[in-house]
């Protein structure tokens, strides 16, 4: 998820032991969101299962807004720019991703969605939000030959591996543009009330999505182990993992914040292989470490 902050000084975006300690939990929730969906994907359709992702998630933080006496936007306009953050920053890429986890396994969508930051600083760069440096491209450049490291040499554009990486990286693409659009249109949103705005904009897009593609009510009632992995995804890898992840940016900065995305794949893909059975490919260990 995008995040917008105020500049503060560097000397005061250290992170110590608390943050740190904040930043491996993190990780763990979001790993805990590819493990989530791999549950929840063998009853549930995936626009079905981003919708109630979303929905639930919006419904825990809701209370969030009262207690920080936060209003509610005005009107179309006032609502317009968490519309389209919801569309590049939670519909796109969740939908992105699920889709993806129906082709790949959770551990590899984790390390595809690793390459984030790859994205984010080009598309900051193609838009002068920020200069592409040396530094930067060469981050860029080992962070797409992780991709192909991942993918392997037998490249076949239309197997299942193929078509899974590229939803994931579609899904790193958007989130690219939503933080792109967070620093121009929510710079002064306070970031409960960026996170919420979305998931509740969010939620109705889905509930259209998924009624007209996914038609839930034809769906036979899933079973309690997929409950339990919905409410695992929507509370814990959503609502808390955005309490927590906003608490390190105001903090610590976002800067510091984005290494929890090298980290998320070692949680996805312990998880994945310790519960779901997925393998572990010598390629997708070297992937992840060229892309970290």
């Amino acid at each position: 998820m995008a995040v917008v902050q105020e500049r503060l000084p560097e000397t005061e975006l250290r992170m110590d032991e608390r943050d740190w300690s904040r930043l491996v939990f993190l990780s763990v929730l979001w790993g805990g969101t590819f493990f989530f969906t791999g549950v929840a994907l063998k009853e549930l359709p995936p626009l079905t299962l981003v919708f109630l992702r979303l929905s639930i998630a919006a419904l825990i933080l809701l209370p969030m807004l009262w207690i920080n006496r936060i209003p509610f936007p005005v009107g179309i306009a006032g609502w317009r720019p968490y519309a389209i953050m919801a569309l590049i920053n939670n519909v796109m890429p969740f939908s992105l991703i699920v889709m993806g986890q129906t082709y790949i396994p959770g551990g590899t969508a984790s390390v595809v969605n690793a390459t984030t930051p790859v994205f984010t600083v080009l598309v900051a760069a193609a838009f002068g939000e920020e200069k592409l440096i040396l530094r930067r491209v060469a981050g860029v450049l080992l962070g797409l030959c992780g991709v192909v490291i991942l993918k392997g040499y037998d490249f076949d554009p239309g197997s299942r591996q193929s078509i899974g990486i590229a939803l994931c990286l579609g899904a790193t693409i958007c989130f690219g543009f939503s933080a792109l659009w967070a620093t121009r249109k929510l710079a002064g949103s306070p970031p409960i009330g960026t996170a919420t705005f979305q998931l509740i904009s969010a939620s109705v897009m889905m509930l259209v999505l998924a009624a007209v593609f996914d038609r839930p009510w034809q769906l036979q009632m899933p079973g309690h182990m997929t409950w339990l992995a919905v409410l695992g995804l929507a509370s814990l890898s959503t609502a808390l993992a955005f309490i927590i992840f906003f608490q390190i940016v105001i903090r610590s900065g976002a800067s510091n914040v984005m290494l929890v995305t090298l980290l998320v794949p070692v949680s996805a893909i312990l998880l994945g292989y310790f519960i779901l059975d997925e393998r572990i490919e010598g390629r997708e260990i070297i992937g992840a470490l060229v892309i970290g």
